[in-house]
């Protein structure tokens, strides 16, 4: 489960939708769909906004997230919640364990440019460095290199959580 995926979708939430409205007006939401891009720049460049925008987004993604593990079957021995600002939202202690997936800035930077993002620059203020995700996680994972490597990593941790149980 992906809570980025979670809290995109809330987005198309109508409740959502009418708040993000009475916040900020018919702009954020032209022909009654949120214009992602506008609530961007909108929370990027105030930070009081942002706060304001988790406050409506995170209790509801954290009830999604809730609800899912709730419903997942006795036999299950692992479930993944990705969660990108785990640490900074201080939410380690909702999880048995805790892995961080971790690579070197400059390859981040390109990823996220090819992906059609404006890469790290104005991420460094809301996220902890990738070496002190790798210190608080229980595991890390390096990804660095290909996908295959990256898919091995996570078999091996994987293997190793099945264990524990």
């Amino acid at each position: 489960m992906s809570t980025d995926r979670v809290a995109h979708d809330l987005l198309d939430d109508t409740e959502v939708r009418d708040l993000l409205v009475e916040r900020w007006g018919d702009e954020v939401a032209p022909e009654g769909r949120v214009d992602r891009d506008r609530v961007g720049e909108i929370v990027f460049a105030d930070r009081d906004e942002l706060n304001w925008l988790e406050s409506v987004t995170h209790p509801r993604v954290g009830a999604h997230v809730l609800e899912w593990r709730q419903n997942l079957g006795p036999n299950v021995a692992v479930a993944v919640v990705e969660v990108p600002l785990l640490f900074e939202a201080a939410m380690e202690d909702a999880f048995d364990a805790t892995v961080a997936v971790i690579a070197d800035d400059g390859i981040r930077d390109a990823r996220l440019r090819e992906r059609g993002q404006a890469g790290l620059e104005g991420r460094e203020g809301r996220q902890l460095d990738q070496e002190e995700k790798g210190r608080r996680a229980d595991h890390h994972i390096r990804n660095d290199a290909s996908l295959e490597a990256l898919e091995g990593e996570v078999r091996n941790l994987l293997k190793q959580l099945e264990e524990k149980e």
